[in-house]
């Protein structure tokens, strides 16, 4: 029996274990894609607490402690941080088999040299013990980021953010850390969704572009995308939560704008050739400045109507969607490769069912010279588990380039979950071992060690070139 979480957790073989150590262990962090806050990493946020670090905003927590019965005065209301932590450490043990579980206690031994087991009767030295040390020195936002050796985070902006935060880094000697905007305009997109108009109004603002007309959203778009090159900004992000393509004229798209900016309600195929028109128009602005398009696909946001009306989106009522993609994204990637304007691209579902159709389409666009063009991306969000993560590396080992793939990312608002790298990398690392112990790879420590480093860090280095 294996003691629990040791040295080689997650390491089922010799083989994996001399290749975490030796290779993945202590490689640096590229993490393309997070919902860190500028602001905090410019001002070195200190935690007043574990709770306010661990709990606040992080609603894959809030889920389970739901589910395991606690009323939400402790998980979103006003109970003391103290009552929300031992309504915690209560939830914890009931959730062995979760990715929490382990987080959890990664979290507590790498960040805090903390190996107790995290439950109700170890909660209040577990309280003290942590407390002490986010009080003290060396646990302000940069420093959490800069003990895990990250180099480079991604944060997730809306085009009409200043910015404001990013500059500031950016002129700050003593960070070396690249702090860099990503560009996500989702806002611009969603035609049919409350609140285009106003928004539209305000993209008009930071651009300084009176909108008056479908040529000028698209040229304030682009004065946009041009602010963030401006800061090193070299990733843009789209959550589409349903794929969808409609070949499109500008005429048609223009006058469909007209309407949304009244406040009109569009018809659905208005819908697809709007956002078609429109996320063909800036991959082509990405692909001019080389920049990578993320696309995140199926997620049914926002499901329990009376909780989205007291808490708001993001607070933990989201879940997979499903319907078809295939034929969309293949449509959609092909009216940029046509016109050789397709941006490096990096593919996610949250979906599981649609890893074999990523798995294959990537395959489809990839060349031009750049390894691994067109990525199938990391597992995201409920899959950023363990079989998540497996399956979601089979699937791209079995239909493309294990050995291209850009690897890990943290998509998460917690300066704590750096921890999910060593996770991830640790799963990477069994399963190659596992094909060396089994015969089906050559034990070649110098191709694999390539390989891992490649995976864990040199690929992106590689591919965003930040």
């Amino acid at each position: 029996m294996k003691k629990f979480m040791d040295e080689t957790f997650l390491l089922s073989n010799e083989t994996a274990v001399t290749l975490y150590n030796t290779f993945a262990k202590d490689m640096p962090i590229i993490d393309y894609h997070c919902h860190l806050s500028p602001k905090e990493i410019y001002e070195n946020k200190r935690f007043k607490n574990i709770t306010e670090a661990w709990l606040y905003g992080d609603h894959y927590k809030w889920r389970a402690m739901r589910s395991n019965g606690i009323d939400e005065k402790y998980i979103t209301g006003d109970s003391s941080d103290y009552d929300k932590f031992l309504a915690w450490a209560d939830t914890v043990p009931m959730s062995i088999g979760n990715p929490l579980y382990n987080w959890t206690h990664l979290e507590l031994q790498r960040f805090f040299g903390i190996h107790d087991i995290l439950n109700s009767k170890s909660a209040p030295a577990i309280w003290e013990k942590v407390n002490e040390q986010l009080t003290g020195e060396g646990f302000g936002a940069r420093d959490l980021i800069k003990k895990s050796r990250v180099e480079v985070v991604c944060t997730t902006d809306d085009p009409v953010d200043s910015l404001e935060y990013h500059q500031k880094l950016k002129e700050d000697a003593s960070f070396d850390v690249k702090v860099l905007p990503s560009f996500r305009p989702d806002k611009g997109l969603e035609i049919n969704r409350e609140g285009f108009p106003q928004w539209v109004e305000k993209l008009s603002a930071a651009a300084e572009t009176n909108i008056v007309e479908y040529d000028d959203f698209l040229g304030a778009l682009k004065k946009r995308i041009e602010f963030f090159h401006s800061l090193g900004g070299r990733v843009s992000d789209h959550a589409i939560d349903t794929m969808m393509y409609e070949e499109a004229t500008k005429e048609e798209a223009a006058a469909i704008f007209a309407k949304g900016v009244k406040g009109e309600t569009v018809s659905l195929e208005e819908e697809k050739k709007y956002k078609s028109y429109t996320l063909t128009f800036l991959g082509k602005q990405y692909a001019k400045r080389d920049w990578a398009m993320q696309f995140h696909i199926h997620a049914l946001r926002n499901n329990n109507t009376r909780m989205l009306q007291e808490l708001g989106p993001d607070t933990g009522f989201d879940s997979i969607n499903d319907g078809p993609i295939a034929k969309s994204l293949s449509r959609l990637l092909d009216s940029l490769a046509r016109e050789d304007a397709l941006p490096k691209t990096i593919l996610y579902s949250l979906n599981p069912n649609d890893n074999y159709i990523l798995g294959t389409m990537i395959g489809n666009f990839q060349g031009g010279g750049t390894p691994g063009k067109i990525q199938f991306g990391t597992a995201w969000w409920f899959n950023d588990q363990k079989d998540g993560m497996l399956d979601q590396m089979k699937a791209l080992a079995n239909l493309g380039l294990f050995s291209r793939f850009i690897g890990m990312l943290t998509d998460s608002r917690s300066f704590l979950s750096y921890t999910r790298h060593e996770y991830f990398r640790r799963l990477m690392c069994d399963l190659i071992g596992s094909w060396v112990e089994n015969g089906e790879v050559p034990n070649d420590m110098e191709l694999l060690g390539e390989i891992i480093q490649g995976i864990c860090y040199q690929n992106a280095k590689e591919y965003f070139k930040f």
